[in-house]
């Protein structure tokens, strides 16, 4: 069964997407649009808990069910760039199906922001170009600042990580991980779609507020309301 992306795109009107590479700041703008602007918050992996996870299949989500299948965190953290790369695009790709219809509950009647899987091609299709913002970061900052974040899920993989029998070289190999799936060629495709771009540089300057006003005019969630 497939639904007409007109369809599809008059029911995730009230939805705002943002989209990009790694350590870019997507989380944090979501988390502090939403509470700003009294938004619908669904961060990062979000539809994760939206569906029962019996309701998986590994014939039909392998990816999104690789973690019942893999044979422990040591082949997780030792795949090589390609097996991530695929895989994380795979599962970006499955889990669409779980946040369209995630978002077409949760947006009836408020306004949703979303840290979103779904790939750029395919958000295209499904909502406008307000609705839509990039947020990008170069790939030696997704890459070098991956474990500088504390967060728990990525704790756990460092520690996978050092537990590794050569940790040097595994550490080594999931940095390429990163970088394959973060690369510039990945960087430039966003960068020269055509859509609203928000570039996060090393400066070491908090521009959090400055940037958030920024998404919130594109978004028109401001009196400044901006349209294409």
């Amino acid at each position: 069964m497939e639904i007409a992306n007109n369809i599809l795109k008059y029911y995730l009107r009230n939805v705002l997407f943002i989209t990009g590479t790694a350590y870019a700041g997507k989380s944090t703008m979501v988390a502090m649009l939403a509470e700003k602007y009294n938004l619908v918050h669904c961060g990062e992996n979000y539809h994760m808990s939206a569906l029962p996870a019996q309701i998986l299949t590994v014939e039909q989500q392998p990816n999104l069910c690789y973690f019942k299948t893999m044979k422990d965190w040591q082949e997780f953290v030792n795949r090589t760039p390609q097996q991530y790369c695929d895989w994380i695009e795979g599962a970006s790709a499955e889990a669409s199906e779980i946040e369209i219809v995630e978002l077409i509950q949760c947006s009836k009647d408020r306004k949703v922001i979303v840290d979103t899987n779904i790939p750029l091609k395919d958000l295209a299709q499904i909502a406008d170009y307000n609705q839509i913002a990039i947020m990008l970061s170069s790939q030696e900052m997704s890459v070098n600042d991956f474990f500088e974040r504390n967060d728990p899920e990525k704790i756990f993989i460092k520690e996978q990580i050092l537990q590794a029998d050569n940790p040097d070289i595994t550490m080594k190999n999931f940095k390429a991980c990163l970088a394959m799936i973060n690369s510039k060629q990945r960087y430039d495709y966003l960068a020269s779609s055509g859509f609203f771009t928000v570039v996060r540089e090393n400066t070491g300057e908090d521009t959090r507020e400055e940037v958030m006003k920024a998404l919130a005019d594109h978004f028109g969630l401001t009196d400044n309301k901006k349209s294409r």
